[in-house]
């Protein structure tokens, strides 16, 4: 694998490299803020970058995001202190594929690497049950989504268009779609279709409602 190192600490990055190339793998790169990472992708062009989150200048959330959008085909994955859930959320909306705490084993991080190279998206069982009981919670608590989100999801899995469901709803096609969009982050969701059928097994929807007999103009 050609891996980016992004981590503030000189001395984890060293440790890194080393047991890396020990493995055969070849370590492109070394990021001391994300960004450095962002301009290092951009120039080596590695498979993998592994990101702290907490670095300076510009940090690993942003620079996840920059080089996710600018460089669609470098993949990122997250070693960072930080295990809790609203961070995990913001990382893999930014685009990060794999979400590791700095305890990982580097036998761990290395086949999480060759897992995320290959096209997977990874999280460690501890996170991913603590994100599961967290949206189940809320779920339980009726406030995953806004009433507002709610109604427009419900129009579009009634079959409305998002033009439709802003007609429908008094309000304007650009508030339907930021609306959207923030219903894809809270329900990790990466299309409409992903989106609603969330919402229908989470009980948040339903699709027994009657559908829209609006045409689109």
């Amino acid at each position: 694998m050609k891996i980016l190192l992004a981590d503030d600490h000189a001395l984890l990055r060293e440790g890194l490299r080393k047991s890396f190339e020990a493995a055969g793998d070849e370590v492109v790169g070394e990021a001391a803020n994300g960004e450095e990472a962002v301009d290092m992708a951009r120039s080596l062009q590695p498979q993998v970058v592994l990101m702290d989150l907490s670095m300076p200048v510009m940090d690993g959330i942003e620079a996840t995001k920059a080089i996710r959008e600018q460089f669609p085909n470098v993949r990122v994955a997250v070693l960072t202190m930080h295990d809790d859930i609203d961070k995990t959320r913001d990382a893999i909306a930014a685009g990060a594929t794999a979400y590791m705490s700095k305890g990982t084993s580097f036998s761990d991080v290395r086949a999480t690497l060759e897992r995320v190279a290959g096209g997977e998206t990874v999280l460690s069982p501890a996170l991913a049950g603590a994100m599961l009981k967290t949206v189940q919670t809320q779920s339980t608590n009726e406030d995953v989504l806004s009433s507002r989100q709610i109604e427009i999801l419900q129009a579009i899995a009634d079959g409305m268009s998002t033009k439709q469901a802003a007609r429908h709803l008094g309000i304007t096609t650009k508030t339907v779609h930021n609306h959207l969009n923030a219903i894809y982050r809270k329900l990790d969701a990466q299309s409409l279709t992903h989106a609603v059928l969330s919402a229908v097994r989470l009980g948040i929807i339903d699709l027994n409602s009657e559908g829209s007999d609006e045409e689109e103009e």
